[in-house]
């Protein structure tokens, strides 16, 4: 990490890794508390890697995540703690499965599906990461949250300059403040750099978890970049549905990754949309997919 890493970050980093060090309250029961951010509900990718966590210290350590398949069914109360109940679907030679279930109030929030696997050689294959440029030129969130610094939106603005655990530079600023002089819609394609506010500890379980946590970040509104809208727009009801993540390589969250973004359809008041997730090297790391609620509505 860089020096840039400001005091603030780093106690946001700290709050993060706070909640996800789960409480067990029994054999595969555990509770989750909340960051006093005062949002309205609580953060989607916060559920997927409390879950996560969940169901990993129910797997030996020398089976790491590969996947995970999850379902967004109510909002979060974020006053309220959430309690994760994971099921041991099946042990095997090479395999094991888990599914948790997030519940408050009495009622199932969010339920997944893990995949883990021993670590195992074969054959290998990836795309290119995209060739597009570094973090390091690229305007930082107090930068992007300056007044008139990028003619973006304030809303938008807000949310990248946002203090948070995880620092995110978009690589193109168009999709917010510019359209194309043809009038034709801009491609739902999408890239930004991100990386854990400051340094973690040496835990490749923390670091999915984290990674698991900012695959949630930016993904939907790309559905929206056709359709010249964000999910900052007030006329838009936006909300995650369903979310998969696959891990392909180990990871360092707290190294710059690329979050390369795309959304080839929409439909049904729907979006849905795709990510890979490369390091700096170009090895890719991760890839992601969802679909979510992007419902325009009237006042």
């Amino acid at each position: 990490m860089t020096d840039a890493t400001t005091d603030a970050m780093t106690d946001a980093v700290a709050e993060l890794i706070a909640i996800l060090d789960l409480e067990r309250l029994e054999v595969d029961l555990f509770r989750g508390q909340n960051p006093k951010t005062g949002w309205r509900r609580v953060f989607g990718g916060q559920v997927v890697a409390q879950a996560l966590v969940a169901a990993t210290r129910t797997v030996p350590d020398d089976r790491p995540a590969h996947s995970l398949h999850a379902y967004f069914m109510l909002p979060g109360d974020p006053r309220a703690p959430i309690v994760y109940e994971v099921e041991r679907i099946r042990d095997g030679r090479s395999f094991t499965t888990r599914r948790v279930k997030a519940i408050q109030h009495g009622r199932a929030i969010f339920a997944t599906t893990i995949s883990y696997q021993v670590s195992e050689g074969g054959f290998e294959h990836q795309p290119a990461m995209p060739d597009v440029a570094g973090p390091d030129g690229l305007l930082d969130g107090k930068a992007l949250a300056a007044s008139g610094a990028t003619g973006m939106p304030e809303a938008v603005a807000a949310y990248f300059g946002r203090e948070r655990p995880i620092e995110l530079r978009p690589v193109d600023l168009d999709r917010y403040i510019a359209r194309r002089k043809d009038g034709a819609p801009p491609e739902p394609v999408f890239n930004v750099w991100l990386r854990a506010a400051s340094a973690l500890p040496d835990d490749p379980a923390l670091h999915r978890a984290v990674l698991a946590y900012a695959s949630d970040m930016t993904l939907l509104d790309v559905s929206l970049i056709p359709h010249a809208s964000s999910v900052f727009d007030p006329g838009i009801q936006a909300a995650s549905l369903d979310h998969a993540l696959w891990f392909h390589r180990p990871v360092r969250i707290d190294e710059w990754l690329l979050y390369a973004q795309d959304s080839p359809a929409a439909g049904g008041a729907r979006g849905f949309a795709r990510g890979q997730i490369f390091d700096r090297a170009g090895n890719l790391v991760a890839s992601v997919a969802q679909e979510g609620l992007i419902r325009p509505h009237g006042d």
